[in-house]
Parts: structure tokens; sequence; C-alpha cells
């Protein structure tokens, strides 16, 4: 049974998520602000953290940052409750770790849709520790287990989301992946809005690439249709 921690200080909200998991088989844990809910997650060592951005005293970034700072929990995938839509909100959990965003008021349905999208991506090994895929090609080496990439002698060191991104480009070299594709491969969900998410993504994938490229540009955009990997 996966155990889920919901960090929300608003009570009602909190609670109708709680009941909403349980009925669908989860274990619940709920903190009402963000120390007690990173003292719980440090404590109880949930399967996926459900966090409030706009909380008192300690807000949802906060708690995220000290989450993927913590080793026992810094692995532990992170959904993030916003009333806050603008892309550069979404961007700065991104760039902290934060594996999906959720914008209030939403749908309980969604909700459920996208725990199970998070829980069974991360609780798979990635796919190039489980299958036979293409590790090495030409100056670029996969780094499955450290989630990172290697080209030439540099290295980056990437997000879950990011490697499994990179990875997917990297297996389809040469040719163009749709964003409806990635959206459903990286996250099992492909919904028609929200191409900004990979956008934000792939604009933080690509920065942490070109670091170590030498001036070569990988990552190419296909305006209208996705991105391809040039190597």
């Amino acid at each position: 049974m996966s155990k889920i921690l919901v960090i929300d200080d608003d009570k009602a909200i909190n609670e109708l998520i709680k009941v909403n998991l349980k009925l669908n088989g989860y274990d619940v844990v709920q903190a009402y602000d963000g120390i007690e809910g990173f003292a719980l997650a440090k404590q109880e060592i949930p399967n996926l953290v459900i966090l409030d951005v706009m909380m008192p005293n300690v807000d949802g970034y906060t708690v995220a940052q000290r989450i993927r700072q913590a080793d026992i929990i810094k692995n532990t995938p992170i959904l993030m409750l916003t009333a806050l839509s603008d892309i550069q909100d979404k961007g700065k959990g991104f760039d902290i770790g934060v594996d999906d965003y959720l914008v209030k008021p939403f749908e309980m349905e969604e909700l459920k849709m996208r725990v199970k999208a998070i829980l069974k991506r991360t609780h798979q090994l990635p796919e190039s520790l489980a299958t036979k895929e293409l590790l090495v090609l030409k100056e670029i080496t996969l780094l499955p287990e450290q989630y990172s990439v290697k080209i030439n002698d540099k290295v980056a060191k990437l997000t879950p989301i990011e490697y499994d991104i990179f990875n997917i480009l990297f297996q389809n070299h040469g040719n163009m992946v749709p964003s409806s594709k990635l959206l459903k491969d990286v996250w099992g969900y492909a919904p028609d809005d929200d191409v900004e998410t990979i956008r934000v993504h792939i604009r933080h994938l690509r920065s942490k690439i070109d670091k170590i490229s030498d001036g070569k540009k990988y990552i190419e955009t296909i305006y209208g249709g996705g991105y391809k990997l040039n190597v």
C-alpha cells in the first residue's frame, strides 16, 4: 500500500484529499503546516508528498527544497498544489525538483489520476535499467543510476523527470518526439493543455546540457511539433 503525505494548511481541502485517496486504497498521513510536514516526511518516509505552496511560516517551495536536501527522502516524488498558475511559479518548483503541479481549484478525479501516474512512474526502475536500451552514443553516455548525462568528460546532474525526458529523446535521436508523447511516456497522461509543463522542463534540461556541450546545441525545438536530439 502506497503511503501519501498531504501537507496543506486548508483543513477542508486536506481532509477531502485524505478521504478520496483512502477510498482508492492509499495510506494517508496529514500535516497542516510546512514545519510539521517536513518532520512527518522524515518520520513516515512516504511514497508521495502532496504539498501546498501557500502556507504560513514555511511555504511549499521551502519544504520541497528541504525534502530534496534530506538524504533519507530526497528522491520522494512531490505533487504541488497551487493557486498560482503562472509558468514562472511552476518553473521555480520544477527547478527544485517538484514532479508535477496541480492548480487550484481542481477536480478530485484529476488529482487521483496524477497521483496514480506519479506513483507508477517513480516506483519502477529507470527504463534504461530495466531494458536493453541504448546507453552510449558517440560522445554522450547516460548514467541512469545517477540520473546524469555525460558528454565527453563532463557530467550534468538531472532531476528524475529531466533524465526521463532526455532518455526518451536519446532513444529516438534524430527523430522528432511530439510533446504529447513526452507527456504520456513521462507522466503517464497527455492533457492537451499541459504543453507548457514540457516547455519549462525542456528549458531547464537544455540549460544543463548546454553547460557541458562545448557550444553544441543538442536539443532542437520543432515548433508546433515537439523536440529532437541531434547527435
